[in-house]
């Protein structure tokens, strides 16, 4: 007896350091959680450098639009023998003769039309930077989904845990009364085992619901990307949003979705580059103009010196007119790659209506369970309470005091688990419309 009554007293003391080193933990919030996440994420970090390189892209001078103007030198020397026979047979010889020649200026090329493929691919400029904010609205959305599933998760849990030391304190109070009685003789020794086994019973699972309590603290401290022993707690409650409405939802999803207009940007990127293979049936016209200095010398020859400045200007222009039938074939693959896109969005959009619908019943369903339960709940901890008192003056037996405990456990965890799951159903449903708020 008094090796018991030491052991529970040190339970006592332990479980007042925990709660005091919780109470000093940091209170994190859903909003806390995904703020860090989006602020050290990884992956959000590099889709945004790489939006940020497609914003960078759109510009004329990438798609063609402005004129190309370089700085040009070109320097020449030789040292040769040389023999000359003239017309009138006069025959001139030199040794090591030099040639020298020097140009240098500024010239400027400019296509001025391309069958306006440069305007179709600016265009296309412009929706790779579109394809690349939608594709980072998604990598946000993942990412506060994920970090939300883990949070609330994490909730259900430490809600589970605290029912489990209630379950605990309870079967430690039924060992102190079944030892007491044991002592007086108002109970047999099995009566006091039996209670000691149940305690062991409840410690265990306390035990592998605290690992599990940690290890997804663990998991959700990586996702946000902070130290992994970073010590926190969380909010002690799920409240579910259970006024969606999956018309909306559906009209939201079409609009938003980022899966969705991911295909819808690509197949607006394909339509550009329909019209730039298109163009290649028109002819290319190019202008170049320059202003060139330019020395020469020569140690042999009727003129030993030459020196030339001033402007140069002409334009050019070229049009394919065979090819053996590739911009036919070019044109047909660019109108394929079209439809395709177009399939592929019909496709999505099924798909994702699909996925609402589905579910939209699930988190119908688990609204009405999560009621279920929390009205399950309160009946179940009214009977024990009942029970507890019948026990403790002896006119109930211990089988009936552990079904009424048992009981009342399992109906915290079916309520917990009830509302968790409702929560990722609202979780599920905003994702896939786009519009994952707090």
């Amino acid at each position: 007896m008094k090796f018991s009554k030491a052991y529970n007293f040190l339970l006592v003391f332990l479980f007042l350091i925990v709660s005091h080193s919780g109470l000093a933990q940091e209170l994190l919030t859903a909003e806390e959680a995904v703020a860090i996440a989006l602020e050290n994420n990884f992956q959000i970090k590099i889709v945004a450098n790489e939006l940020e390189i497609d914003e960078t892209a759109v510009s004329p001078g990438l798609a063609g639009m402005l004129p190309q103007v370089n700085a040009v030198v070109d320097n020449n020397r030789s040292q040769q023998d040389i023999t000359q026979v003239r017309s009138d047979g006069t025959e001139i010889s030199r040794n090591n003769a030099k040639n020298n020649s020097l140009s240098y200026g500024v010239e400027l090329d400019w296509t001025i039309f391309d069958g306006l493929r440069m305007f179709a691919r600016y265009d296309q400029l412009k929706e790779i930077k579109n394809l690349g904010e939608a594709e980072l609205k998604q990598a946000i959305l993942v990412t506060v989904s994920d970090v939300m599933t883990t949070y609330y998760d994490l909730v259900q849990q430490q809600q589970q845990l605290t029912a489990l030391d209630s379950t605990l304190v309870i079967s430690r109070q039924r060992v102190d009364l079944a030892n007491n009685r044991f002592e007086i003789g108002k109970a047999s020794k099995l009566e006091l085992l039996n209670a000691q086994v149940d305690e062991n019973t409840d410690q265990t699972l306390y035990l592998r619901q605290q690992e599990l309590y940690e290890n997804t603290k663990t998991r959700l401290n990586e996702i946000l990307g902070r130290d992994v022993k970073e010590e926190f707690k969380v909010v002690d409650i799920v409240v579910v949003d259970a006024d969606l409405f999956l018309p909306k939802l559906e009209e939201l999803a079409q609009e938003q979705n980022p899966q969705l207009q991911v295909q819808i940007i690509n197949k607006r990127i394909a339509e550009l580059q329909f019209k730039q293979v298109r163009a290649a049936r028109f002819p290319i016209i190019s202008a170049q103009t320059g202003y060139i200095l330019s020395d020469s010398e020569n140690s042999l020859g009727f003129t030993t010196s030459n020196n030339v400045q001033g402007f140069n200007y002409g334009f050019s222009a070229t049009l394919n007119i065979f090819d053996g039938f590739n911009q036919n074939r070019n044109e047909k693959i660019a109108r394929i790659q079209i439809e395709n896109s177009e399939l592929v969005i019909e496709q999505q959009t099924q798909t994702l209506l699909s996925q609402l619908s589905t579910a939209y019943q699930t988190y119908s369903t688990n609204l009405l369970l999560m009621d279920l339960e929390e009205k399950n709940e309160d009946i179940a901890k009214e009977n024990l309470d009942i029970t507890m008192a019948k026990y403790k003056i002896g006119t109930i037996p211990t089988i009936e005091f552990r079904t009424a405990q048992l009981n009342y456990i399992n109906a915290v965890l079916r309520s917990s688990n009830a509302a968790y799951e409702a929560k990722l159903s609202e979780i599920t449903l905003k994702e896939l419309a786009g519009n994952l708020t707090l």
